[in-house]
Order: C-alpha cells, then structure tokens, then sequence
C-alpha cells in the first residue's frame, strides 16, 4: 500500500510539472495589462470624418486656401493691378464678359477681375485667420483667470460689463476714422472687442468645472494653478474654442465687408472681397455687369458657410462628451 501511494505521489509531481509553473511577477507585462491605446485626436478625427458634407467641405477650403498662395505663380495669371487695353480700339477693356482670355471678365478699368478676385480672398482670408487667433489668445487667458481667480472675478466682470456694452460696429468705425484704413486697422479694430465673447464662454465652463473633486484634489496636493488650468480645464473646452475660432474668420470677413460697404473698409487700391462686392454692388441694376457682384460673392458665401459647417462638426467631434 505504502509503495503505490508513492507511485501516486511521484505520478502526480510530475503531472503538475508538466501541467503547472509557477507566474513570476513580471513589471512590464504589467505595465502592459494597464495600457490603452486610446488617443483624444485621434478619436477626435475619427469622429469629424463621419460628417461627409463637413470633411469635404474642409478640401474644399484647403484647395482654396492652397490656391490662393500659389496663383500669382501660375502661369498665364494676369495682375490684379494693371489695366488692360483692347488691342483692336487701344482703349481700356472696360466690361469685358467672361471669356477666354479674362475668366471672370474685366471692372469698369479693364482690371482683370479673375486675379483680382484671388488676391481680395488672399487679403481676406489673412485678416479672418490673425483675428481668430489673436480673439483666441486674448479670450482664452482672460476668461481662464476670469473664471479660476476669484480675486480677479470682480474687475474683470466690471470690465467685461463695459466692453459688452459698446456697439461692436461703433467701434469699428471709430477706428477706421481715428487710424489710417489699412489691414492693420482693420485687424485692431477686430481684436479690441471680438475677444470677449470668447472670454465669457471659457469663463463660463470654468466655473462649472473649478470646484470638481479631481480640481481640489489638485489644489490639496499643492498643484500650480496654471498647471491645473492647462491640464484639467482646458481640455475640456476644446470643442468651443475650436467653435469659436472657426466662425471668427467668416465674421471678420463680413466685417470687412461691411466697413468697405460703409466706406470705411481698406483703400480702394487694396484687393479684398469687401472692396470687389462694393465695386459690384455699384453696377448690380445692370444685367450685363452683374458678374462683377456675382463672382466675388459666391467665393465669399463658399468660405463662410464652409467656416461654419465645419467649425460646428469640428466642435462635435471635439466634445469629450461624444467620447467612448
């Protein structure tokens, strides 16, 4: 009996031999267990390629951004400065419908409107970019220490009330008058007040998120405020500052336009979308001359509703919310 109980025990060792081994703890699969492959962009990116009609309208504007810059240098471009003359009356081609040497026809100068519609939407588009950052540098900060600072709630409030309540296009006008028309004018007269719509929506969202337990547990731990306002705020407001910065290059486009309607806008010698409407608003009650309004129009109407619909599904796709 003895001898076949150890049989059994020797049989069964080498079973759990061959059938068992001891785990060794092992620090990098344990790292491993632990990983997530998860990537805020690259979910962000994901998501925003779903909307069809926005990813084709941002190649849409990437071609026409792309463009602009590169047309000067393509070959058989005309100036946007010179006047032509027709070769049968040595006068100037004034008028000239579309056709196959002025594409988009000519102005009531004989200025070839095709390049001078390229170069007004470069200047345009110029002006709309450096607002939306310099709005989104300025109303990012301010609205961070207006809604995390509690010392600077009061005079920043105050501040934001008085802002708030001049008239956005007096205030354009006034600076139109005051400086020399020109980009830069243009571009001050912007940024003065168009950061403060951006400020009170960080503000805002701030103060929702401030006082959230994973925020006073990094105040308890001693964590700089700047380092709690960049890692754990933030990046929670992406989806509207994106939304914001999109619809401010169509505004400070149509504000453009707008001045250059009320003549106050740039000089006349300077090619905008806003001096080219304005140039065919002028000639509109005749048919034949319409497609001196038509054609800058609809590449401003393009690059505004393309600003939109993508800043919105942009800021969708942005929202941690939407995140799994």
């Amino acid at each position: 009996m003895g001898l076949y109980s150890e049989e059994i025990r020797n049989i069964t060792d080498k079973s759990s031999k061959q059938l068992f081994e001891f785990a060794v703890a092992d620090e990098n699969n344990a790292e491993k267990i632990g990983y997530s492959n998860y990537s805020y962009w690259r979910s962000t990116w994901k998501s925003f390629l779903k909307n069809k009609v926005a990813v084709s309208l941002l190649i849409l504007v990437i071609a026409i951004v792309l463009f602009v810059l590169i047309q000067p240098y393509l070959p058989n471009q005309k100036s946007p400065t010179e006047i032509y003359l027709d070769p049968e009356t040595g006068y100037q081609a004034r008028n000239v419908p579309p056709n196959e040497e002025f594409w988009f026809g000519t102005n009531s100068i004989g200025q070839d409107l095709w390049s001078r519609i390229w170069a007004g939407t470069r200047t345009s588009l110029f002006i709309g970019v450096v607002v939306a950052i310099v709005e989104a540098i300025i109303g990012i900060t301010i609205g961070a220490l207006w809604g995390y600072s509690r010392k600077l709630e009061a005079p920043l409030t105050h501040a934001y009330n008085v802002i708030e309540n001049i008239p956005t296009t007096i205030v354009l006008i006034l600076m139109s008058l005051i400086l020399r028309p020109s980009i830069t004018t243009i571009i001050v007269a912007m940024c003065i007040t168009g950061w403060v719509e951006m400020a009170r929506f960080i503000r805002n969202q701030i103060v929702i998120l401030r006082d959230r337990e994973y925020n006073l547990a990094s105040r308890t731990l001693g964590t700089p405020s700047y380092r709690i306002i960049l890692k754990n705020l933030l990046p929670y407001l992406i989806s509207i500052i994106m939304l914001r910065m999109s619809l401010a290059v169509p505004y400070a486009i149509g504000a453009e336009v707008f001045l250059t309607y009320i003549g106050l806008g740039l000089p006349v010698g300077e090619q905008s979308l806003g001096n080219l409407i304005n140039e065919g608003r002028v000639l509109m009650m005749s048919p034949d001359l319409r497609y001196q309004l038509l054609f800058p129009s609809i590449v401003l109407s393009v690059i505004t509703i393309s600003f939109y619909i993508i800043g919105n599904s942009f800021a969708d796709a942005a929202d941690p919310k939407n995140h799994v």
